[in-house]
């Protein structure tokens, strides 16, 4: 199995694939004008239960320091871009999109 994720920035969608069949696709918030969520290929490096602040309840780190998949303590933002760079979801959609990867996992992030 190969799963992988894609993100689309500009559609605000995180999708989850197993090679080129569609899993699970989740809506995103996005970074904003002057801190723009990061394109490109990188992997989860790690997964933080209960990181506190406002990264929800769960943060899954990217190969690029200091960016992330991460849950959110103001789901009214998901569907725009308002973060730093990261990748913020609802948290029930973190936790289930953690239980589905591994570390490791692909991310692939374009605009």
């Amino acid at each position: 199995m190969a799963l992988w994720i894609d993100v689309a920035v500009k559609s605000h969608r995180l999708s989850l694939f197993n090679n080129h069949r569609l899993v699970k696709s989740y809506p995103i918030a996005v970074g904003k004008m002057l801190t723009p969520t990061p394109t490109g290929n990188y992997k989860i490096i790690n997964k933080v239960p209960n990181p506190g602040g406002p990264f929800g309840v769960l943060w899954m780190g990217l190969s690029k320091p200091h960016y992330g998949i991460h849950g959110t303590n103001n789901p009214s933002t998901i569907g725009k871009d308002v973060s730093h760079g990261c990748i913020r979801m609802y948290n029930h959609d973190v936790l289930d999109l953690a239980k589905r990867v591994s570390i490791g996992t692909t991310v692939h992030i374009h605009p």
